[in-house]
């Protein structure tokens, strides 16, 4: 069957059209249709504390075309939910029931867990060494969510207000490092090495800017070299040296700041990327919905 799924994020709207298949006994999301708006909506949220009429318009729109794009594919459901910047926005709600009103689409605002437990909901699906323990780093807008699992079995969770947009309005707030960094120290025994996935648009496009093979883990002493090379370009720079579109530019440095000071945390010289997201999460619970007799 297929679904959509829609993520109102801080940075961008995202829809993906897609249903889960199984091949040679292994079940995949495979992904039919993927849209994506650079709506900035973190942009109001983070500085206004509330949605303007602008994006709020732009956003209106944008769930619009999903709908189009869903009733061509004939999905057999569609499911919305936004994340950091519509949880911070006073008028989030409002906006909420409008697109109820106009299109008849719940939108439902997550928390920073539900948003990391749909992305993980994912990893099952993956071949993932049980033996070893993980640890996924997904990297927003708004925040950033830190899970921390052995097998199965999940030690730790927790969304941090650190995201790419807050960082460049200068919203993250003092001290939140260190706590960051304590709640680390707390889950992580440091005689042990993990396995590290990054999820997120940032981390997928270091991923293809570094020519490295689908599945081959980055090293974080490549992403530390690329950093600080784009911390030397300008934004229009960035668009031609890098083939980057602008929406991308500006936040790849801050998503990159935030990788590399958390990986410091984990006994760990590489980062892999399931190139796995939020929207991956949504289809794969619906699919489990569905068939859950």
């Amino acid at each position: 069957m297929k679904n959509s799924a829609i993520d109102i994020g801080t940075n961008a709207a995202r829809l993906l059209v897609g249903q889960v298949v199984k091949e040679s006994s292994k079940s995949f999301v495979k992904k039919i249709s993927y849209t994506r708006i650079p709506l900035r909506l973190g942009d109001d949220a983070f500085s206004l504390g509330r949605i303007d009429v602008k994006k709020k318009s732009n956003l209106i729109n944008t769930i619009k075309a999903f709908q189009i794009i869903s009733d061509i594919f004939e999905v057999q459901k569609i499911r919305a939910v936004a994340t950091s910047a519509m949880r911070e926005a006073e008028n989030g709600s409002q906006i909420v029931e409008e697109i109820k009103q106009g299109f008849g689409i719940d939108v439902e605002i997550i928390s920073g867990e539900e948003e990391a437990s749909l992305i993980l909901g994912t990893f099952k699906l993956l071949d993932i060494a049980n033996s070893k323990p993980f640890v996924v780093i997904d990297v927003g807008g708004g925040s950033t969510e830190i899970n921390i699992y052995r097998g199965d079995k999940k030690i730790a969770s927790q969304s941090f207000k650190i995201g790419t947009i807050r960082m460049l309005k200068g919203k993250v707030k003092k001290g939140i490092w260190v706590e960051l960094n304590a709640w680390i120290s707390t889950f992580v025994n440091s005689s042990e090495n993990y396995l590290v996935f990054g999820t997120g648009g940032n981390i997928n496009k270091t991923h293809k800017l570094l020519g490295i093979h689908s599945g081959k883990p980055i090293p974080i002493q490549e992403i530390t070299i690329l950093k600080e090379k784009l911390k030397t370009l300008s934004l229009e720079e960035r668009m031609k040296q890098f083939q980057l579109r602008p929406d991308r530019a500006d936040v790849i440095v801050p998503a990159l700041e935030i990788y590399t000071r958390i990986l410091g945390n984990f006994k760990s010289s590489n980062i892999f990327v399931p190139k796995i997201g939020l929207s991956d999460g949504m289809i794969y619970k619906m699919y489990l919905e569905e068939n859950i007799n």
